[in-house]
């Protein structure tokens, strides 16, 4: 149950477009908010409302620098989503094979 929680938060987090910006600017380094906030126009309470999200889902991890908050991936989070994912791509990979299979042995007999 933690664990579908832990997702949840996640994928809650990765459905707006800002947020995956966001991460993709941190995949090149660690930001600022005042730094992730210029490209989008954004305030900097704005941002920090999308920051503070992804913070929750564990997707960012953000550390006081003398005034100003730097924003780092929290890897571990991106983790648990692409262990998820990559069981669900293995269980369509081994149905989809099965069905072209299939469909390879019926052709077979067509002919």
């Amino acid at each position: 149950m933690v664990q579908q929680q832990v997702l949840d938060r996640a994928f809650a987090a990765l459905a707006d477009s800002t947020r995956r910006d966001i991460l993709t600017r941190l995949g090149e380094g660690p930001a600022t908010i005042g730094e992730l906030a210029e490209p989008f126009g954004m305030t900097l309470t704005g941002l920090k409302k999308h920051v503070n999200v992804l913070e929750s889902a564990g997707l960012v991890t953000t550390t006081k620098v003398g005034r100003s908050r730097e924003c780092r991936l929290g890897s571990e989070r991106l983790d648990d989503v692409m262990h998820w994912i990559t069981l669900y791509q293995r269980l369509w990979e081994r149905r989809l094979d099965g069905l072209e299979a299939y469909f390879t042995l019926e052709k077979g007999t067509d002919e």
